[in-house]
């Protein structure tokens, strides 16, 4: 009789196998689950759980469902290379419904839905993409003739968990700016008795999706969240902590208008309206484009697009930060940067005429 772990080691072959025919070797598989660690912020010594806990056992149910918003997230997703979804995504998760990729349509499609709400009822993985619109009913967001927000109370109130992806369905996004017409929220708010994790972002980082279902493979559990229940992995500081030009903000060096000296120089965008001082988020560390590039790498300051309501707070976009309760980097950037500005000149003027000064003492002392 086959033990737990020649099971195990035989379902992570066959997996293996099938991901080698789809052209990812094995070690494109590692270099995958040695990210997803570092990622994670775990030792090296998890990798191997990691590659255990992705390639073996029963494939996780999931459903992606898609309300107000602009396929973003999914087209974000879709573009991963490292390797690509259909590659690894698709043979580690039972994707069962996702209206973009899923070949049924219309009532075999909607019955696709309803066997896995029916069938596993608490032993399935929801993806919501887009804000739920709940005014009038929910009318102003309909599939398969149902509302959103009936689609979503039943769908995520019978998951195992939900993970809200994009701004849309975290907070409710651009779809709920002022005015907000249609009354849209994020999913949280629509199904208060739902467990789930909110991904922020205009797209939500494929990485940080790829991560959050890694570390439920791997734990049997989400990560853990702050306040507004986004994981810390990718939330936990503000990108103003780990941008490359934060150098340039203690500086005092702030480009000041579009292709100015101080832009070409790669200098701080905060005079331009960055709002990275007041957004969490790992977009400086993580990137986008498989690791290539990020706003305000590409010259463009943060909008901060995974704070709440960012589309109202935030704005105008490209003026310095509004007053946005809790934080005040408005009011000290200035004496921050001109201060040590000023200290430096100042110690810069001290270290020239103490060099001045220290010849001529050594030769009144010869």
């Amino acid at each position: 009789m086959k033990s737990s772990s020649d099971d195990v080691l035989h379902e992570m072959t066959e997996t293996l196998e099938s991901l080698a025919k789809k052209g990812v070797s094995r070690r494109d598989f590692m270099k995958f689950c040695t990210g997803m660690a570092a990622l994670l912020a775990l030792p090296a010594s998890f990798i191997p759980k990691i590659a255990e806990a992705v390639t073996g056992g029963k494939k996780p149910i999931l459903v992606w469902l898609e309300y107000q918003d602009c396929a973003g997230d999914t087209e974000a997703l879709l573009r991963v290379t490292k390797p690509t979804v259909g590659q690894l995504i698709l043979d580690i998760l039972s994707v069962d419904y996702h209206e973009t990729i899923m070949a049924p349509s219309g009532f075999q499609a909607e019955k696709s839905l309803r066997d896995v709400v029916e069938n596993h009822k608490g032993n399935y993985l929801v993806v919501v993409e887009g804000s739920i619109p709940m005014k009038d009913d929910g009318v102003y967001c309909c599939i398969g003739g149902r509302s959103a927000v009936d689609l979503a109370r039943e769908v995520c109130g019978n998951a195992l968990a939900t993970i809200a992806v994009g701004t849309c369905a975290t907070y409710g996004g651009i779809p709920a700016a002022s005015p907000n017409p249609t009354g849209a929220v994020g999913v949280k708010e629509a199904v208060p008795n739902a467990t789930v994790i909110n991904l922020p972002g205009c797209p939500a980082n494929a990485e940080n999706i790829s991560a959050t279902i890694v570390h439920y493979l791997t734990f049997g559990k989400l990560p853990s969240t702050d306040k507004l229940g986004r994981p810390y992995f990718a939330y936990g500081k503000r990108i103003h902590d780990n941008c490359e030009r934060r150098g340039h903000f203690d500086a005092g060096q702030f480009a000041r208008q579009w292709g100015d000296e101080g832009h070409r120089q790669g200098w701080c965008l905060y005079e331009m309206g960055c709002k990275g001082p007041e957004t969490f988020h790992n977009c400086p560390t993580i990137k986008y484009n498989e690791g290539t590039s990020w706003p305000v790498q590409a010259g463009h300051g943060c909008i901060g697009c995974s704070e709440p309501s960012f589309w109202d707070t935030m704005s105008p976009f490209y003026k310095r930060l509004p007053k946005v309760p809790g934080f005040g980097v408005e009011s000290t950037a200035d004496k921050v940067g001109a201060g040590l500005a000023a200290a430096t000149a100042a110690g810069i003027l001290a270290h020239g005429i103490g060099r001045a000064i220290k010849p001529r003492k050594e030769e009144g002392g010869e």
